[in-house]
């Protein structure tokens, strides 16, 4: 199961998906909470980290599967550390794209001026009503920016319309306006692989390197060079080589 980010959808897994399908995976990739006019709850607390957890549980229940290989990038990697801790019976191994254990991440905060600095966009989108707008003027020129210029502008095209809508976007947000309903996640037990780049704006090296401390499985990290945050779009072949060599080595 592959889960995407913000401001993302299903689609920027689309390589993986044809290469992991191609190779043998029975793989899917669901738009998450929020991200479909059909999921969209409208009150921030429904946007918990736990509600998020339990939208993966029902959707590998869904599927049949009792056990399951988890994949996410950005927030859906942030659901994807806490659903690790949370179903270690479940999840047969986990990669993490770009963002770190959210210990490892919310100590850097705290203690590391550099990542520090880099959350400082948290401030605004947690700010309701104000996000959006500044998001959304100029034809969306804010959203647009998020991506750095680092994937095909037709791909920031699909993420703008699927956005372009207030209700949409709102929901989007609601992930962020949600964090402090959050407790700590745990250790992480499942064999993990953590892909970091050291060119991402958001993450740092101190988040990225301390997040071995929080896994207690087997463990893996790997960085890419001269790579943006948009690992999965912009090292499209990389990153797919990496996940599919963590579930070769954790298949059983």
């Amino acid at each position: 199961m592959l889960l995407h980010g913000f401001p993302e959808a299903a689609i920027e897994w689309e390589f993986q998906l044809h290469a992991l399908g191609g190779g043998g995976c029975r793989v899917v990739a669901p738009d998450q909470r929020g991200y479909s006019a059909g999921v969209r709850p409208s009150q921030v607390v429904d946007y918990r980290l736990d509600e998020l957890v339990g939208d993966v549980a029902a959707i590998a229940d869904q599927l049949g599967w009792q056990r399951f290989d988890l994949v996410g990038h950005d927030w859906g990697a942030h659901v994807g550390w806490a659903a690790a801790a949370e179903m270690p019976e479940r999840i047969r191994s986990f990669t993490a794209v770009s963002v770190p254990h959210p210990a490892a991440f919310r100590r850097a905060m705290t203690e590391d001026e550099d990542q520090a600095q880099r959350s400082q966009y948290f401030s605004l989108l947690r700010r309701p009503r104000v996000a959006e707008r500044e998001l959304l003027m100029d034809n969306a020129a804010g959203l647009r920016k998020i991506f750095e210029w680092k994937i095909p502008e037709e791909r920031i095209d699909d993420y703008v319309e699927r956005l372009a809508q207030p209700e949409a976007l709102t929901a989007a947000l609601n992930w962020y306006r949600a964090m402090h309903l959050s407790g700590p996640t745990a250790p992480v037990t499942v064999p993990t692989l953590y892909v970091w780049s050291t060119e991402d704006s958001t993450i740092g090296s101190a988040a990225a390197l301390a997040t071995e401390k929080y896994v207690t499985g087997p463990y893996r990290f790997e960085m890419l060079e001269e790579v943006s945050h948009w690992i999965p779009e912009q090292a499209p072949e990389e990153s797919t080589r990496l996940i599919m060599q963590h579930l070769l080595a954790h298949r059983t």
